[in-house]
């Protein structure tokens, strides 16, 4: 299976971000949806997807921070909030 590799988006992230990688195995079968999903879509990648996903989660679960919900928004919409 071809892995997606794609650069950081910078329209979400700004200078005084710090960017934490780590590393994550998916099951196939969603692997393979987010490929498809981001071929469909080329102005979203893998860790846009992954930051929407890990943010809207952590939100629906009752994480308030105003700095996860720029992220979430931003990654949702492809807009870049400063300060």
């Amino acid at each position: 299976m071809q892995e997606l590799n794609f650069d950081e988006n910078s329209k979400v992230l700004n200078q005084k971000d710090e960017v934490i990688s780590f590393k994550c195995e998916l099951q196939e079968n969603l692997q393979k949806a987010m490929k498809e999903f981001v071929e469909e879509h080329p102005n979203w990648d893998q860790y846009r997807i992954l930051q929407a996903a890990i943010a809207g989660f952590l939100m629906q679960k009752g994480f308030q921070n105003r700095d996860l919900t720029r992220l979430y928004i931003g990654n949702m919409f492809s807009m870049n909030f400063k300060n």
